[in-house]
């Protein structure tokens, strides 16, 4: 595993620290053991899990700004763990709505030493954070009109949405027409050791006579 992630930061360019690919390599062990319990991820293999939680989680670091951050349907902590530990200068945000998970993300959190990372059970419908949020990232939407419309009020003024998602998502871009965003930026991702087509997708509020 480590051999394999090692190989994948530096296909992704980033350089960290002997002490943050620990932890990423104990995220891996922590979610590998709590998984046999409450059943997180199909994916049980620990070198799959590099590739397709870790490493797909971080290929998007390079679009994270500085400031505050939530990720959305976060799971067990994807992809806002992994960003959170290459990240350290950006507060995270993790939400979820299953008890369960969110358990694990406090358990995982204090284990991993984690000072800029919180969990919160909540619904994001019902979450209204003051100030809003410089950014919210989530890979747990299928679409991006759902997205926008339960997590825009959670948003700065000036923040951006990250939307995660596979293959270009072109049907789902008619969708957003007339909605209070605009596309500015379309991002093809490379997931090293992954063959698979990733794209982010990036929105930002706009008026809606704009």
């Amino acid at each position: 595993m480590e051999t394999l992630l090692i190989r994948g930061l530096d296909a992704l360019s980033l350089t960290l620290t002997e002490y943050q690919q620990q932890q990423l390599l104990d995220f891996v062990a922590q979610l590998a053991k709590w998984n046999n319990v409450y059943n997180f991820t199909a994916i049980t293999d620990h070198e799959d899990m590099v590739v397709k939680h870790l490493l797909d989680s971080l290929a998007v670091a390079a679009m994270i700004k500085s400031g505050n951050v939530a990720d959305v349907g976060t799971g067990p902590g994807l992809p806002g763990i992994p960003l959170a530990i290459v990240k350290p200068e950006v507060q995270f945000t993790l939400i979820d709505t299953n008890a369960k998970r969110v358990r694990f993300l406090h358990q995982l959190i204090h284990a991993l030493g984690l000072k800029n990372a919180q969990a919160v059970h909540t619904r994001i419908e019902k979450h209204h954070p003051q100030p809003g949020y410089d950014q919210i990232i989530s890979r747990a939407f299928s679409q991006i009109k759902p997205m926008v419309e339960l997590t825009l009020h959670a948003l700065a003024d000036n923040g951006e949405l990250l939307a995660m998602k596979g293959v270009f998502p072109e049907q789902e871009m008619g969708e957003l027409t007339n909605m209070e965003v605009a596309i500015t930026q379309i991002q093809p991702i490379k997931v090293p050791f992954l063959d698979a087509e990733r794209h982010l997708v990036v929105l930002k509020k706009r008026n809606i006579s704009d």
